[in-house]
């Protein structure tokens, strides 16, 4: 296994030490100190002998399923967990919240253990996962990828290096399928190929030095993410896929008229969506999965229910088969204000999405009554709530030409109280600033880079437009547009029944706008219109999230527009930037050119250059305002925790981040009730 050198263990290692003073005035006992289960790596300390759910050994013993042994794979490609506090009990029903269709990440945090390699519960240390080990070549131009002999899918076929070639040859290399190449695949913009050694091996060779590439794989990233996360709600991405189940639905394996009749009959408009529909884990229960638990009922229902996998390639020290609970059952709540009553009263066992900081007074008092406990995780982005301004919008050209204007951006970011925000929203415990990282990072750029273009000051944003010629206003006090054709309204989306009131936030924000005389209208969408509308290049300005970007490299979407499935920023220079230039618009300003092949260039470098160049890229970015921060570093974002008192192996604090797939670190395929018999 290649030796760990990303910054990442530079910078948990510090988060991991910032304690209680990240929640303000709260009780210093709800941040507890980091923990989690361990890996067991020395193969002579494996279990010899294996245990299985009670619900599966009926099964075997009603002929239907093969003994466990032979369902696991070979005892050395094992993963064997050390469980937290215990070794579990079988059974039970896990109940949660979920806010709807669009909420799949609520799943794919939990059964994120299906990456190629992942993060150990430091988020510090990238370990093997869905695979036994990896290699790096010393040049950092070679990845190589040992799978685990033996293990199978969901429905007990065998998974090999073809499951991966499949991927990337019919998937990936399938251009209806996958119109732009992923970024993730690229160094300094030339394409790497993944090539198949034997049955069980897989290398990715690159032409040129990649050496940020074993974080790809262990990030949350669109080839890193693992069949579960980046194989739903038509992404394709994924790096691997059951190729005798979809080979079936695949036009190079079935004949196209064959093809589209099955999508017609199926109710498909046409084959891709249909093949896009059937390699979906949320919404095809018959898709063969190597994640812990599987959907049974799909999440467009109103209960999205998974069940454990009786092929899962995990086991406890005591050589007892992983997951400790039968079911994951989510519940639809109306909105985040009734999953929060739901999780006040104690209807959920465990919870920390869509938990809202506001309501910690209640959630707190309601502890005793509701048999649960709270616990609060701190994340260490810049920003929970943040202004994505849309760098390609060209429906009117009036609001373009504003919106790519720098000083107009800090005007808007400078007529931000983002210390009321604070206290509103945040209970006084989050930092208000700008969208960079926390200081205690490596990456970020300097302390006075939190502030820069960041303080409420409206006699400044209101000089500088009127020094923009946006100086005459209509009776109101609204500043009209320069091109004579009435007021300059800006349109904010925010998205309804999310992790945050971002509707209530941009509300603020546009009263707090009315005394630099800024007329902004808020539409309040749910997430897919919202997320629909960015695509289509239709938003202004986008109030969303910019999680994860304390890991530039590992999530830079919330900080360049470089993700063409999800780009707040500009859904057409994403392109640009993913297809190398070949599709979309390159970007016109000049320093987000310059920031985007820093980006570029960044995935050959070793750490310390890597660390180097990141602190450039947020220099540009803090000074350019394309993301306008708010309040951030706080738990405000999936950072509120309940959990029931009978939930064992629970941590008293986990790491709140996006590399990290918050809970999946926490692996809560081994969690269990304690007071099962």
């Amino acid at each position: 296994m290649a030796k760990k050198t990303f910054v990442v263990l530079m910078i948990v290692s510090i988060l991991v030490m910032m304690v209680p003073s990240m929640v303000g005035a709260q009780e210093p006992s709800l941040v507890g100190e980091l923990e989690g289960p361990t890996i067991v790596f020395d193969p002579a300390q494996f279990p010899t002998e294996f245990k299985e759910a009670p619900m599966l050994a009926e099964m075997v013993s009603a002929g239907t399923l093969p003994p466990v042994e032979e369902r696991l794979p070979e005892r050395d490609s094992l993963m064997v967990l050390k469980p937290l506090d215990s070794i579990g009990k079988y059974g039970g029903t896990w109940r949660r919240g979920f806010t709807g269709a669009m909420d799949g990440e609520n799943g794919n945090r939990i059964v994120s253990s299906d990456k190629p390699l992942f993060w150990d519960y430091t988020g510090t240390e990238i370990v093997p996962s869905l695979v036994k080990g990896y290699e790096v070549s010393d040049d950092c131009k070679v990845t190589t990828l040992f799978l685990r002999k033996g293990l199978k899918w969901s429905d007990g076929e065998p998974m090999s290096a073809d499951d991966w070639m499949f991927w990337f040859e019919d998937i990936y290399g399938n251009r209806d399928i996958m119109p732009s190449p992923l970024p993730d695949m690229s160094v300094n913009g030339q394409e790497g190929k993944m090539v198949k050694v034997d049955d069980y091996t897989v290398k990715f060779e690159f032409p040129e030095s990649y050496c940020l590439f074993e974080e790809i794989l262990a990030g949350s990233t669109l080839l890193g993410g693992g069949q579960a996360t980046r194989q739903s709600r038509g992404s394709v991405g994924g790096a691997y896929a059951p190729a005798h189940y979809l080979k079936q639905f695949h036009p190079t394996y079935v004949s196209e008229e064959e093809l589209t009749k099955m999508a017609t009959d199926a109710g498909f408009d046409t084959w891709l969506n249909f093949f896009k529909f059937k390699m979906d884990w949320q919404l095809n229960p018959d898709l063969p999965t190597v994640t812990p638990w599987k959907t049974t009922s799909p999440i467009n229902t109103p209960s999205w229910v998974l069940e454990r996998n009786p092929y899962y390639w995990a086991v406890d020290t005591e050589g007892n088969q992983l997951p400790y609970l039968d079911k994951i059952a989510m519940t639809l709540a109306e909105n985040t204000e009734v999953l929060n009553l739901r999780a006040i009263a104690g209807e959920y066992d465990e919870q920390e999405r869509h938990t809202d900081l506001t309501k910690l007074p209640v959630y707190l008092e309601n502890q005793e009554k509701g048999g649960y406990t709270v616990h609060l995780d701190p994340a260490f982005n810049g920003s929970d709530t943040t202004l994505h301004v849309n760098q390609c919008y060209d429906a009117d050209p009036e609001i373009a030409k504003w919106l790519r204007n720098k000083d107009f951006r800090h005007a808007l970011s400078m007529g931000i109280d983002r210390d009321q925000m604070n206290e509103t929203f945040w209970l006084g415990v989050g930092t208000p600033g700008s969208a960079v990282p926390s200081e205690q990072l490596p990456y970020n750029p300097g302390p006075e880079y939190r502030d820069l273009w960041a303080t409420y000051d409206p006699v400044q944003a209101n000089a500088i437009l009127d020094g923009l010629g946006l100086d005459k206003k209509d009776t109101d006090g609204f500043r009209l547009r320069s091109d004579g054709k009435g007021r300059l309204q800006i349109e904010v989306v925010a998205v309804g029944g999310m992790f945050l009131p971002y509707s209530l936030q941009a509300e603020m924000i546009r009263d707090q706008w009315r005394k630099i005389g800024i007329d902004a209208i808020v539409k309040e969408l749910e997430r897919s219109v919202a997320f629909g509308r960015s695509a289509n290049n239709e938003n202004q300005i986008m109030l969303w999230a910019n999680d994860g970007s304390e890991l530039l490299y590992l999530f830079p979407r919330h900080t360049l527009p470089v993700d063409p499935t999800e780009a707040h920023m500009g859904m057409c220079i994403a392109k640009w930037y993913a297809t190398n230039g070949a599709e979309g618009t390159e970007p016109a300003d000049p320093q987000l050119k310059k920031a985007l092949e820093l980006l570029r260039s960044a995935g050959s470098m070793n750490a310390e250059d890597r660390i180097a160049t990141a602190q450039e890229i947020w220099k540009i970015a803090a000074e350019e305002a394309w993301s306008i921060g708010t309040v951030g570093q706080s738990p405000a974002f999936m950072g509120v925790r309940v959990a029931k008192n009978n939930m064992g192996n629970i941590p008293s604090r986990q790491v709140n981040a996006q590399h990290a797939r918050t809970p999946a670190t926490s692996h809560p395929e081994t969690f269990f009730f304690t007071d099962i018999e």
